[in-house]
């Protein structure tokens, strides 16, 4: 079993109230990114489920870009 490992308290301290605000800020944040940048992410991430399946794509270049072997 893994040792536990205490997490240490922030030094600063906010209300449920302000907790809420925070966090409801930070997912609008997040929505606003992704729908900015999903071409990217998409991208990304289909570019690397292609790497893991060993079918590279052409890289920016045109050539195609070789799978690192072990």
């Amino acid at each position: 079993m893994p040792p536990k490992r205490s997490v240490p308290l922030p030094e600063y301290v906010v209300s449920d109230e302000a907790a809420a605000y925070i966090a409801d800020a930070l997912m609008n944040l997040a929505l606003q990114f992704e729908a900015v940048h999903l071409a990217q992410i998409r991208r990304y991430h289909q570019s690397f489920a292609q790497e893991r399946a060993g079918d590279p794509q052409p890289g920016p270049s045109g050539k195609r870009r070789r799978s690192k072997s072990r």
